[in-house]
């Protein structure tokens, strides 16, 4: 998911000491500050994304300035855990199956933001530890100059015209590679025969990749034929590549498939300005917020009750006809996620 071009340097300073002042000010000294990690593709490269309006909007509204730092959703878990005793973020914002990793791990308080009444019980965590903010749905990219019709399925990707001319981001690292496994598995009918594809796969692709955001570029350009992603993030950033393609990769003889991707978004336990990330939560899920969701940011509004009608809005409901969406069970891979990666790990020599 894309990288942010620029950070503010507070941001920047956090990434490089996350135990240790900045410029002699740790963000904690700071009252009027709120630190969120965050899986990326919610912040536009040139300042045009969802995050930016909706940061923008609340440190107006309320004085607070956001500090922002982001990376894949395994990443920003694994700093959130490394920081525990010493917790240096407010909000957390990940994807599934790392949102329910970051609550067994205990890195998430108990908040019920205002307006998560309107999000689905599958959106949020029964014991309230985080809701989905902003809905969003796995999927591929293509590059729609080299290829005028997307691959229709899995078979057609181990095809000797994708060597070294298709990637996917890592599993265990990024929320989108981790989705790779998860298609795989369901589309396959289970963890052998889709570690048996995915061994066959490794043929044509180029390597692993931390960031998904980071393959978009390169199949816009023609670098690359075909890339994993989700919809909100790739929606989001064919307006500036126009070359991408959104697809979704279906069994020989089947229908196309995905499942729903959420961006999470939970309080850190013992977060040092706690009362601050409960407010912007709060304006993350707020009607304002939500109804820019689909015109800023390409995604789908989390709240139920919040039905956008703009072109974009009617444009992703049209992407989205004819594909089958599945629900993973996430007990399952939040609890099995290890011996998932290994087993491609494995299969892939990676």
């Amino acid at each position: 998911m894309p990288k942010n071009a620029r950070k503010p340097l507070a941001a920047l300073c956090v990434l490089a000491l996350p135990l240790t002042a900045c410029g002699g000010n740790s963000a904690a000294s700071d009252e009027n500050v709120v630190t969120v990690y965050s899986a990326d593709g919610l912040k536009g490269e040139n300042g045009d994304g969802w995050y930016d309006q909706v940061f923008k909007d609340f440190e107006k509204e309320t004085g607070i300035k956001v500090e922002y730092v982001e990376g894949g959703s395994g990443e920003m878990v694994q700093r959130a855990a490394r920081e525990k005793r010493n917790p240096q973020a407010d909000v957390l914002v990940t994807l599934p199956p790392f949102i329910q990793q970051a609550d067994t791990k205990g890195l998430l308080q108990k908040y019920a933001p205002e307006g998560a009444d309107q999000v689905s019980g599958a959106d949020k965590a029964a014991n309230g530890t985080w809701t989905a903010v902003v809905n969003n749905y796995f999927g591929f990219i293509h590059n729609k100059k080299e290829l005028k019709q997307a691959p229709a399925t899995w078979e057609d990707l181990l095809d000797g015209t994708y060597r070294n001319k298709l990637q996917y981001s890592t599993p265990g690292v990024a929320g989108d590679g981790t989705a790779v496994l998860i298609k795989a598995m369901h589309d396959f009918g289970g963890e052998k025969p889709a570690m048996e594809y995915l061994k066959k796969l490794q043929a044509n692709n180029v390597g692993p990749s931390a960031s998904t955001g980071k393959l978009a570029p390169k199949v816009d350009k023609g670098e690359l034929l075909v890339a994993n992603g989700d919809v909100q993030m790739n929606y989001a950033q064919s307006k500036s590549m126009p070359n991408l393609g959104i697809w979704f990769p279906a069994r020989e003889g089947g229908r196309p498939t995905t499942f729903a991707l959420p961006y999470a978004a939970g309080l850190v336990t013992k977060a040092p300005h706690g009362e601050n990330g409960k407010k912007l939560l709060d304006h993350l899920l707020s009607r304002k917020a939500q109804t820019q969701v689909s015109e800023i940011g390409g995604g789908f509004a989390a709240r139920q009750d919040v039905k956008a009608t703009d072109a974009d809005a009617i444009a992703l409901d049209k992407l989205m006809n004819g594909v089958e969406i599945f629900e993973p069970d996430w007990n399952d891979i939040e609890k099995n996620l290890t011996s998932y990666v290994d087993a491609w790990k494995e299969a892939t020599g990676s």
